[in-house]
């Protein structure tokens, strides 16, 4: 009897994993960022590092409260086209003409969103509003780093349909939780971005080409494993986690020839490219006369409901789900 609850207790201690790079991966790409910043912005940006770093996750946490947040982490490419995708409409509206507004929320409109967030951070510059500002480079960065992973360009996007459940969680929060803390970080500076949307689609277009290798060489890998060495247990008081072993994730990182640094590098000089060219076209407003304007009683509602249903979790996250290992995910 006591062996069956154990058992019991260990299946239900899986460990999930259900955002988007990870947190640790999240905060790393903005934290790094900052460093690539111009002489003129990097005081500000280092001055408010730590915020910019924690706030990273927020839209990861708002998709436990708000439905409308899930579609603006991804994009279910494959629904629509083919490589090169040459029919798939760039700007919003021509997408809403041939497609309806409905069709592209049901699977994911993280491009548009990104250019979105370009004009919210701009008008925060112009406003010299200082929260609104550090508040909407936080959370672009989050949206451009999810843009960066294959797996937010696909409907099979944890291996649900191709017998390859988990494999969100193992290449965007395993991988780089193990090894990223040896990733080469020299990246270089923040550059202006003449044609933003060019830009934004080219990252799309390049993770989505991707993802031949993410599923084929994982698939390989496989073959070739044991079940008791693809996983390992991570026991932290009463709780058990399963997660990919890391003699498992270190093959497959391998065989990938360093994708997922790659993805992580790239996601790290387009959030600095973005924050410079919002600022630039800003009109380059001077730091110094960037004002703290209290939060309104709305502001502060919409964050403590979103902390609230975050902590709670009472309802599953919204959107693509995804666990290290376990069932599979649902929209």
């Amino acid at each position: 009897m006591q062996k069956k609850v154990f058992v019991f207790v260990l299946l239900i201690s899986i460990y999930v994993q259900t955002n988007a790079w990870g947190f640790w991966g999240h905060q790393r790409i903005n934290r790094i960022a900052v460093f690539l910043l111009p002489p003129e912005m990097i005081s500000f940006y280092k001055g408010n590092i730590d915020y910019i770093t924690q706030h990273a996750v927020d839209p990861d946490k708002r998709r436990y409260a708000i439905a409308d947040e899930a579609p603006r982490h991804y994009i279910d490419l494959d629904h629509y086209c083919t490589l090169p995708c040459d029919s798939m409409p760039h700007r919003w509206k021509e997408a809403v003409a041939k497609y309806s507004e409905d069709t592209l929320k049901a699977y994911g409109i993280v491009p548009w969103h990104i250019q979105t967030m370009m004009y919210r951070l701009e008008d925060a510059f112009k406003a010299k509003d200082k929260n609104k500002v550090l508040r909407t480079s936080a959370e672009i960065g989050h949206y451009i780093a999810d843009s960066n992973v294959p797996l937010h360009t696909t409907e099979n996007y944890n291996g649900q349909m191709s017998d390859q459940v988990g494999i969100h969680g193992f290449w965007e929060s395993r991988i780089p939780e193990l090894f990223g803390e040896d990733y080469d970080y020299f990246i270089g500076k923040a550059e202006f971005i003449a044609k933003p949307n060019e830009r934004i689609w080219a990252s799309i277009m390049e993770s989505h080409a991707s993802l031949d290798s993410v599923f084929g060489f994982e698939t390989q890998l496989n073959a070739t494993f044991a079940e008791d060495g693809k996983y390992s247990f991570d026991v932290r008081g009463i709780n058990t986690s399963k997660l990919y072993s890391e003699e498992y994730t270190k093959a497959y990182s391998k065989m990938m020839d360093g994708m997922v640094e790659r993805k992580m590098r790239r996601s790290i000089k387009m959030v600095a490219d973005v924050w410079y060219t919002c600022w630039v076209n800003a009109g380059s407003p001077d730091f110094k006369k960037i004002e703290n304007h209290e939060l309104t009683i709305e502001e502060k509602a919409e964050l403590e409901a979103q902390e609230k249903a975050w902590k709670e979790k009472k309802k599953p996250m919204y959107g693509h789900q995804h666990a290290e290992t376990g069932s599979e995910g649902k929209k």
